[in-house]
């Protein structure tokens, strides 16, 4: 379900104040070979399980999109412009996480993910056991949602094992929400290093943490109120 994402949406204080997250069971961190992390955008799997990815040591990476429409109007970067930055910033990140991964640029539209091609592409990454973390299918974004459908799809084919992680539904549901598979939470608590790992990451994209220009078209898709989300001491992942 496509979701629209305005205003300040559920605050990070009302978050923190909901005791269930504390009681979700911790995930395990014993896969039997680098899991495959799947963003829709450069910057979601930084967003949603970057500190996971640190903790691990080594991860394969899929860029679906380049991220190009992230500011469909801007008047200082056309959209080849902002594929090449955020390739950029995805290669910083992954050097500020201190991982030295395999990155799958697949080249799907930004906006316009086919998703019968990704999971066939993602099916061929994919191995008995072998973790698979994409995002959310309910999480409210097209995109977000075919990724997390297609990854869905190609581990039904293969037999690895599913993980989805939430970006923007901590924008939109609120505690309890009965639209959010709460039961399916797993929480990873993280190291401190691995903590400040992910906040070093988040600071390599630039593009979206800060204004590209004065312009509204050019504002910051990612605000302080949005990245107070994901400076947790943990991440959380349905399975």
């Amino acid at each position: 379900m496509v979701r629209p994402i305005v205003g300040d949406g559920t605050r990070e204080r009302d978050w923190q104040a909901w005791r269930a997250m504390a009681q979700w069971p911790s995930l395990p961190l014993d896969p039997p070979s680098p899991p495959l992390v799947v963003a829709p955008h450069p910057d979601d799997e930084i967003l949603g399980v970057a500190g996971l990815m640190a903790m691990l040591g080594e991860v394969d990476l899929v860029a679906v999109t380049d991220g190009e429409a992230s500011h469909p109007g801007s008047i200082i970067h056309t959209p080849d412009e902002l594929a090449a930055i955020r390739r950029a910033e995805t290669g910083e990140a992954m050097r500020r996480l201190g991982l030295d991964t395999t990155i799958y640029r697949l080249g799907h539209p930004d906006g316009g993910i086919d998703e019968d091609t990704l999971a066939g592409q993602l099916a061929g990454l994919l191995a008995p056991g072998r973790w698979c973390l994409a995002t959310w299918r309910g999480d409210g974004h097209p995109d977000h949602e075919a990724v997390g459908r297609a990854a869905a799809a190609a581990c039904a084919e293969t037999g690895a094992r599913l993980f989805e992680y939430p970006i923007w539904a901590w924008h939109w549901a609120r505690p309890d929400d009965p639209d959010v598979p709460w039961r399916q939470a797993r929480r990873v608590d993280l190291t401190p290093r691995a903590q400040a790992a992910k906040a070093a990451a988040i600071g390599a994209f630039p593009s979206q943490t800060a204004p590209l220009g004065p312009a509204e078209a050019d504002a910051a898709i990612l605000p302080p109120h949005v990245l107070a989300r994901f400076a947790r001491p943990f991440e959380v992942i349905f399975e």
